[in-house]
């Protein structure tokens, strides 16, 4: 590896020992003494995600690790898996009760509809033309 690269990977080792306060120093700095060094920190921490939260912290958070005492973990286990049912049942109902609720809606709108067009049956071809003359019919003509 080349000389800058270690160094960088060393600051970034070092920074990361001392955390997020090392980092939020050193992009303030940045910013103070020549700003693209600034905007480089700032946008490496916000893709590195560097500054979200700890990342042990995600990492339990999402994977719930053994406590030692397996009574309790065969019951936080069995409750997870009766509150996922429990929201997957629900998600369900409310998935058919949207679909009832566009079948109503798509029902009344049809029904609007034909209502709508048996109303405006089109008139008669006489009454329309009532105001028109018809060189057929016209006596003046023949």
């Amino acid at each position: 590896m080349s000389k800058p690269a270690q160094w960088l990977t060393n600051t970034r080792d070092w920074l990361d020992g001392h955390g997020k306060g090392a980092w939020l120093a050193a992009m303030i700095l940045g910013f103070i003494f020549f700003w693209p060094v600034g905007l480089i920190t700032l946008f490496y921490m916000i893709g590195t995600n560097r500054m979200g939260k700890c990342s042990k912290y995600r990492r339990r958070r999402h994977g719930f690790s053994s406590t030692g005492n397996t009574a309790f973990d065969d019951y936080r286990e069995e409750t997870l898996k009766r509150l996922q049912d429990e929201q997957d049942a629900f998600n369900g109902f409310m998935q058919n009760l949207r679909a009832a609720k566009d079948k109503a809606e798509f029902d009344q709108f049809m029904d609007n509809r034909s209502k709508q067009s048996f109303d405006e049956t089109p008139a008669p071809a006489a009454a329309k033309s009532e105001g028109s003359t018809n060189i057929g019919n016209n006596p003046s003509f023949a």
